[in-house]
């Protein structure tokens, strides 16, 4: 499995923005971002603005750091995006919000995404009481995602929940404590995204 191994801060720096790759630590003083607004390299700020193509580039890198996929799967999703109906960007963050590794974080089992694909590539999770080691996994509504029972996880995954129980929860998410399981009620939508992003320009630059 492909994946992106190097520092996480600098992909935030690059940007310029959040992207809470490492968990907690993005929101304390310690995040790099805070103490340093300038972008990583021996040379700081390049002089001029982006050119428009730079803009959508940067909007589409943002997009997929984020989320955690690489090139050949952003495409993938892009493609099914254009053969759906309605919008293509807002399709794209639909599909991309559906993801089971993102489902895990959005549930606070985990404290960044990828240790949520870790959990879910070692086989800790289950939907619907099958387990699924896929992180792209696609949730359905009436789906139900939870962790492994009588797994050695469950600890500090009730841990990591306690922790973040009082951020807000996703509306299209049902989240009980009880049993630590998660229930998709509704398929999310636009306004469910919780990273700002201009989808338009994503889709201007992928079209090309």
């Amino acid at each position: 499995m492909a994946r992106y191994t190097g520092p996480k801060c600098r992909l935030c720096r690059r940007l310029g923005t959040k992207l809470l790759l490492k968990g907690a630590r993005c929101n304390t003083a310690k995040c790099p971002v805070e103490k340093r607004t300038n972008p990583p390299g021996m040379h700081g700020w390049r002089r001029g603005r982006l050119t428009p193509y730079g803009v959508r580039m940067r909007e589409k890198q943002k997009c997929k750091r984020f989320y955690g996929v690489l090139e050949r799967q952003f495409r993938r999703l892009f493609e099914m995006a254009g053969r759906q109906k309605g919008n293509t960007g807002e399709n794209l963050l639909v599909l991309l919000e559906r993801r089971l590794d993102n489902v895990v974080r959005l549930a606070g089992f985990t404290v960044s995404r990828a240790q949520a694909r870790q959990l879910i590539r070692h086989g800790h999770i289950q939907v619907n009481s099958r387990k699924v080691n896929i992180p792209s996994y696609l949730v359905k509504a009436n789906d139900i995602v939870r962790p492994e029972p009588n797994d050695h996880i469950l600890n500090p995954v009730r841990q990591n929940r306690e922790d973040q129980r009082q951020h807000p929860q996703p509306a299209w998410l049902s989240i009980n404590d009880a049993d630590l399981t998660v229930q998709v009620v509704r398929m999310p939508v636009r306004q469910d995204v919780s990273i700002e992003l201009d989808d338009g320009l994503i889709v201007e630059l992928c079209s090309r």
